[in-house]
């Protein structure tokens, strides 16, 4: 078994785009506050523990790359924006593995939502991608939902991983926890 340390980050990257319009420049920007010395927010990422994807991989090589990173990873964050949910190559392949392969939770961030996510609201429903609504209807997953923001997503990593999973195959966190990270307001 890999030495499983890592984060392994999964997003539509929409083949490879122009990256400022796509959910990588999410990714690019937890990178960023991972290096940020101010910042209170630390995570080893699985797509740097594996050998890096060249461009023009044939997608069985790029297959085989990220079930390697996955495999090394102990948590699984999936960013998930506008077109997560029709991304048909690699995403849903990335979330099978992880579940059913590595039983790992899913930490759903939502890249456009910067307010409190306590329930299942159909508009965030509307944007899972149908791999994981499957699995979470059939409680195959533990899941926790939260929005993109720093300290909420940096609260999700140090909570869950394979060993320490959410409770629930739709989770998330009570006001009252919002309440001690963030001041009256601020979210």
């Amino acid at each position: 078994m890999a030495n499983r340390t890592g984060t392994y980050i999964a997003f539509a990257a929409e083949g490879g785009k122009e990256v400022t319009k796509t959910d990588f420049r999410f990714y690019n920007l937890m990178k960023g506050w991972d290096k940020m010395k101010t910042r209170d927010f630390n995570f080893v990422n699985s797509h740097e523990k594996v050998r890096q994807i060249r461009v023009g991989s044939l997608p069985t090589t790029i297959e085989r790359t990220l079930k390697e990173r996955i495999k090394a990873s102990k948590r699984f964050l999936l960013l998930v924006g506008e077109k997560t949910r029709l991304d048909d190559d690699f995403v849903p392949m990335e979330i099978e593995y992880a579940v059913k392969e590595c039983g790992l939770p899913i930490i759903v961030c939502f890249v456009n939502e910067r307010n409190r996510i306590t329930d299942y609201t159909p508009a965030l429903k509307s944007l899972i991608p149908p791999s994981l609504k499957k699995l979470m209807d059939n409680d195959e997953v533990k899941t926790i939902h939260i929005p993109f923001r720093q300290r909420i997503m940096s609260k999700a990593l140090d909570d869950f991983d394979y060993n320490n999973q959410p409770k629930y195959s739709t989770g998330f966190y009570l006001d009252s926890l919002y309440d001690s990270i963030y001041s009256k307001g601020e979210i």
